[in-house]
């Protein structure tokens, strides 16, 4: 991807683990909420950071990018709230190695 499209997909991926994934994320171990509610706070405070650089235009979004993003989120949508919310965590770690090889 290019980089505005890089910078694109990671606030849209940002976005969806905030707004979708970490509200839906509940366990019965009180102890894996508490991690759970750490990583979604890290991800606010990154989202906040991503603010700043769609407000100056600079991460527009390129058709291929709108097109994956469509599909991640009907994917999502597909499921059950609570099992997608937990599928999406435990692929969290990809989202994650992407961000790094593109950093």
């Amino acid at each position: 991807l290019q980089s505005p499209d890089r910078c694109c997909v990671s606030h849209q991926l940002f976005d969806f683990y905030v707004d979708k994934v970490f509200r839906h994320c509940r366990t019965e171990d009180s102890y894996i909420n508490r991690k759970i509610s750490s990583i979604a706070n890290s991800f606010l405070s990154i989202r906040r950071n991503f603010q700043h650089c769609q407000e100056q235009n600079k991460c527009v979004c390129g058709q291929e990018s709108l097109e994956k993003l469509k599909q991640v989120l009907e994917n999502y949508e597909g499921l059950n709230v609570t099992a997608a919310a937990m599928k999406a965590l435990g692929e969290l770690d990809i989202l994650l190695d992407w961000m790094e090889k593109e950093s």
